[in-house]
Parts: C-alpha cells; sequence; structure tokens
C-alpha cells in the first residue's frame, strides 16, 4: 500500500468557504450508534457539571478550607488509577455496551446520594468525599470502554472529524452544565443541582440500552495484570503515544486550577462570576469547534497536541495575573480553545495508530494522563492557594505549564514531527480497516 494518501474526490477539492470551517458531519451521517452516543454524551455531561460546580461549593460552604476543596482531587486519585487501568483491560475483553450501561447506571445512583445528603437538616462532609472516590472509580472503568468503542462505529478517515464532533458535544454540556449551575446552587440550593443530575443519568442509561452491542475482539483475554502490561509495553515501545499521555500530564498537572474557582471569584470580588468560571474554557473549545472544519485535512496531529497545551498554559497564567474579572474569563476561554486543540490532536493519534485488540488497555492508560492530572492539578492548585495565595497558585501553574511542554516537546521530537498520512502505525491500521464500521453504518 502507498505511503500517499488517496486523491480526494473531485468535488471535494475545492470546498466552499462555510464547508472548510464548519465541522465535518460524515461521522453523524455515517454511524447510527454515533448519533446515539453523541445525544446521550449531551445529556450526561450537562447532569455531571451541574454536580461539578454543587460539589466542590458544598465542601466550601461546610468547611471553608481552600484544602479542603483541593483534597477532592486526592481522594479521588487511587481509585482513577486501579479502575482506570482494570476498565481498560476489561473493555478489550467484554462487551464495551455493558461496561457503558453499568457504569453510567452506578453514576446515577451516586447522584442520588449526593441528592439524599443534601436534603439532611445538616449535610455530611463525608458522604462528598465518598461520592467523589465512586464517581472516580466508575470513570476509570467505563471510560476505556467508551474512547475504545468509537473506532469502532466510525470509519478511520472520519476519526479527526468525530474527536471534533465530540469535543463540541462535551463542551456544549459544559457550557450549560456549569452556566445553569451557579444560578441553581445560588437560587434553589445544591440538592436541585443533585436533582438535575439524578434525572440526566436517568435518561442517559435508557439511551445506552440503545447501543448495539460491542463483543470483544476473538481471543480476547481475561483482565489480567498480564493483559495490562501488555498494553503498557506497547504504549512505552511508541514515543508518539508517550508524547501524548506525558504533555497532557503536564498541562493538566501544572495548570488545572477548577478547584480553586469559588476562591479566585471571592479575590476578585466576583462571587456572580463563579458560574462563568467554569463555563468559559467551554466556551473556548466550543468556538474552536464549531470551526473545526479544517482540521479534517490537517495531518500533522502533534503539533495540535503541543501547541494546544502551549496556549493553555499562557492562559491560564494571564488567568492568575490580570485582576478584573472579564479578563480572567477570556483568558479561561482561550485556555480552553487550546485545550480542545490538544485534545482532538491526542484522540486522533490514538484513534488512527492503536490495534483494536489494545485499544481498551491503551485507553485504560490515557484515562491515567487524562484524569489523574487533573486531580493531582487539584491538589498542587489547593496546596498553592493556601500557601501563597489563589492568584499566584494560577499564575505560577500557567507558567510551569509552557515551561514543562516546552521540554517534552524537545525531548519527544517524533511526536512534532508526526504526520499521519506518512506514519507507519497509521498506515496500519487504514489497510486493516476498523471492524464493525459496517455494521454500525
Amino acid at each position: 500500500m502507498s505511503d500517499e494518501p488517496p486523491a480526494p474526490p473531485p468535488e471535494s477539492r475545492r470546498p466552499s468557504r462555510p464547508r472548510s470551517v464548519l465541522p465535518d458531519l460524515a461521522p453523524w451521517r455515517a454511524s447510527a450508534d454515533f448519533r446515539l452516543l453523541w445525544v446521550q454524551g449531551l445529556v450526561t455531561t450537562f447532569g455531571s457539571f451541574m454536580a461539578m460546580v454543587a460539589l466542590p461549593l458544598q465542601i466550601k460552604e461546610l468547611t471553608g478550607s481552600p484544602f479542603a476543596v483541593g483534597a477532592m482531587g486526592a481522594v479521588e486519585l487511587v481509585p482513577l488509577v486501579v479502575f482506570g487501568l482494570y476498565g481498560g483491560a476489561l473493555a478489550d475483553a467484554v462487551d464495551r455496551r455493558k461496561v457503558i450501561l453499568a457504569t453510567e447506571a452506578g453514576l446515577g445512583v451516586l447522584a442520588l446520594v449526593l441528592l439524599a445528603n443534601a436534603l439532611l437538616p445538616s449535610p455530611m462532609l463525608w458522604p462528598l468525599y465518598g461520592v467523589a472516590a465512586g464517581v472516580s472509580a466508575l470513570a476509570g472503568l467505563q471510560r476505556p470502554a467508551l474512547d475504545s468503542l468509537m473506532a469502532r462505529i466510525v470509519p478511520h478517515d472520519q476519526l479527526a472529524a468525530a474527536a471534533a464532533l465530540n469535543a463540541l458535544r462535551w463542551q456544549l454540556g459544559a457550557i450549560a452544565g456549569p452556566s445553569l449551575a451557579g444560578l441553581v446552587v445560588a437560587y434553589a440550593g445544591t440538592a436541585t443541582a443533585y436533582a438535575t443530575t439524578v434525572a440526566t443519568f436517568t435518561v442517559s442509561v435508557v439511551m445506552c440500552a440503545r447501543l448495539t452491542p460491542a463483543p470483544p475482539a476473538q481471543g480476547a483475554q481475561k483482565p489480567s495484570l498480564r493483559g495490562i502490561a501488555e498494553g503498557a509495553r506497547y504504549a512505552w515501545s511508541r514515543p508518539v503515544l508517550l508524547g501524548t499521555y506525558a504533555i497532557d500530564l503536564a498541562a493538566m498537572f501544572f495548570a488545572f486550577p477548577n478547584a480553586i474557582f469559588p476562591f479566585l471569584a471571592d479575590s476578585l470580588d466576583a462571587t456572580w462570576a463563579l458560574g462563568l468560571m467554569y463555563a468559559a474554557g467551554s466556551a473556548g473549545s466550543v468556538l474552536l469547534s464549531v470551526t473545526s472544519g479544517w482540521t479534517s485535512r490537517v495531518r500533522r496531529h502533534g503539533l495540535f497536541v503541543v501547541v494546544g497545551a502551549v496556549v493553555w498554559g499562557t492562559a491560564m497564567a494571564g488567568a492568575g495575573l490580570f485582576g478584573d474579572v472579564w479578563l480572567v474569563l477570556g483568558c479561561l476561554a482561550v485556555a480552553g480553545a487550546g485545550d480542545m486543540l490538544s485534545g482532538l490532536g491526542r484522540s486522533t493519534i490514538w484513534n488512527q495508530t492503536i490495534p483494536d485488540e489494545l485499544r481498551g488497555r491503551l485507553a485504560g492508560i490515557e484515562v491515567l494522563s487524562y484524569s489523574v492530572g487533573p486531580q493531582l492539578g487539584q491538589v498542587r492548585a489547593g496546596a498553592m492557594a493556601g500557601w501563597t495565595g489563589t492568584r499566584a497558585a494560577v499564575w505560577s501553574g500557567g507558567v510551569a505549564c509552557v515551561a514543562a511542554v516546552g521540554l517534552l516537546a524537545l525531548a519527544l521530537p517524533r511526536l512534532v514531527t508526526y504526520d499521519a498520512a506518512t506514519d507507519e502505525d497509521a498506515a496500519r491500521r487504514r489497510a486493516a480497516g476498523q471492524p464493525g464500521t459496517a455494521a454500525a453504518a
């Protein structure tokens, strides 16, 4: 098979200006399961972000301590590591649809626990940490199954477009959820926010039950430490994959201050802007997503990862330095656009190059870079805020992020030079095709 990509059909070589900018909807048209997951994901993301705003705010109200809020990251870390790695092996060994359905139901039950605790005359603190740990464990189990399912239901040449559409879906929920949560919590209380979360997960479970079964590959191994180690060895042998993991981990560890947003809003005398702070990053991501048509024609996805992470760190530094709340919100929006660009590059590289029989385990490793970084970042931000002050904790993390990403890009040049048209692993995946795509379409 030639390394050169096939020539595009004549009608697609000179797309009109709107088509060159607007998102590519080919995955939506090609796969019924993709459409179902897209809508289901929008619903559950909205509900999850309602709880994401209410939970740290409730801890702040009960304790008044930035360290107590940041400690959520520490509580969530161990379950995420353990169940993320196990969830990757599980996704390669069982029907991925069943994993998604069971974990989504479990998340709904935990939202119900939050609601019951909020309705008590004196809500308790320990259930909040217990639920945070449980959510982390279930998310670790679920994410590998979701991520590894995408390459089965979407054609190989549409994976970049699917990543952009998924990011758009996530960000729409991330904007609506925090923005409304801030108002709901302020005027109706945390119980109402948790009740909304319960309702969205109920709808999500019903939709997940309609997904097409996704059985494991023939001869798949049972979940085991040996299988997890096999996935880790494969990841270690791929410098491009290592680069995506390392840069995401560094960016989130140094520059993910979301847990201390309630204190940042206080320092700016703008408590009314808390919901907007959580939503601003998503607004920037949506702006990039709705103009993402051009990304379907870009082959240097490693540059997406590096440039996006640098933009993220630089904008976070600005959010800590500026004293005007509107400038801070603008910086958070720019940071969100950078994060979306980096995430689009990571997702495309993973789906284009990883063999199907290893996708679950590699997605489990990806969970560590994607999720452990923010959890550690919350601990770092909370500790730094208690030591140096909230704004210093934000801007210093942004500066450290830019420095770390620059050093990693120098140490891993193959990530920067990655080209989807010439990369050997991407070529093998194109030649092999994607199992299940025809059935899904």
